[in-house]
């Protein structure tokens, strides 16, 4: 199968485009290398995957396709997008990298693969709101830009499949984290922190926030068992994630543990948008991909661990 990848470079797409390419598909990513957070870390990414044989293209979402869609794809994934909870990300870039680059994919899709089997939406379990810990049923409640925004992409997609234009999934995942997360995220910034004696900044409560934390190769293995299951799973919202629930501050405890060393911290107002509780409520992915997570928290950590120390030392 010919299979696209957007948002290659980065964490999630960048693991989901090795699982695809080991199950022998013909994999292409595209990304655009923007600086949101190193691009030198996404170089390295992509230097990994094309070290494998898949190709990466260099493109906007919200620019010209053309050439990124010069033979058409049978599947399409689609990870890239505006991430995270940030005072620094204006209402705008939500709207330009979440909607409007969803919209010109579509176009591009609709224009150049008319017979694509499925486009696999990545959504997040923070379109359910400062709570999530509810099924698919459950109406959305986001309280964040990044939420608003992923709904609304979301929403584009689902819609063509509702009026028999496409066929379509849309995946929320909950609380990833792996070898290559991203350098903000909790336990990149955690591994880094610890290793280098640097302060870590805890915002206030978030010590007992409780997260589904889902090992990156557990989400990706989801997402991979789509293919085959695209009548399946056409036109359905599916949760992605661990039934395991730790707070933050076991999450911690377990680095500290891996590491040997005790965390400085620098203590900080709450955040507004930060999720309470996320839990993930798995049994629809089970009964339509078969999907069953394998990886504990700690055996996780310590794969993140050796990733980082592999690629920046400590």
């Amino acid at each position: 199968m010919r299979i696209l990848v957007t948002g290659a470079a980065g964490f999630i797409a960048s693991h989901l485009c090795e699982q695809l390419h080991a199950l022998g598909h013909e994999v292409f990513g595209v990304d655009n290398f923007n600086d949101y957070y190193s691009p030198e870390l996404k170089a390295l990414n992509a230097a990994d995957l094309q070290a494998k044989g898949i190709t990466i293209f260099k493109a906007d979402l919200n620019g010209d396709l053309s050439a990124v869609f010069a033979q058409p794809y049978d599947y399409v994934y689609h990870l890239a997008a505006q991430p995270g909870i940030s005072a620094d990300t204006t209402l705008d870039e939500y709207i330009i990298n979440n909607i409007k680059a969803t919209q010109n994919l579509l176009d591009a899709v609709l224009t150049y693969s008319p017979s694509l089997k499925s486009f696999v939406n990545i959504a997040t379990s923070s379109v359910y709101g400062l709570e999530a810990t509810v099924d698919e049923t459950v109406p959305p409640q986001p309280v964040s830009f990044y939420g608003v925004t992923k709904l609304a992409g979301e929403q584009l997609v689902l819609g063509l499949q509702r009026t028999g234009k496409l066929n379509a999934c849309s995946i929320r995942l909950y609380s990833v984290y792996g070898p290559r997360e991203r350098p903000e995220k909790l336990y990149t910034k955690l591994i880094e922190n610890l290793i280098n004696d640097q302060p870590f900044p805890l915002f206030e409560g978030s010590l007992r926030h409780e997260r589904s934390f889902t090992y990156v190769g557990d989400i990706v293995a989801g997402l991979a068992a789509i293919i085959g299951r695209e009548a399946l799973v056409n036109g359905e919202i599916i949760n992605l994630g661990t039934d395991e629930v730790n707070t933050t501050e076991e999450g911690i405890k377990a680095v500290e543990a891996i590491l040997g060393k005790t965390l400085i911290v620098d203590h900080r107002p709450a955040r507004k948008g930060d999720q309470q509780r996320t839990a993930a409520v798995i049994d629809k992915a089970q009964r339509l991909l078969d999907y069953t997570p394998k990886t504990s928290l700690r055996q996780g950590l310590e794969a993140q661990v050796a990733w980082y120390k592999e690629k920046f030392g400590g």
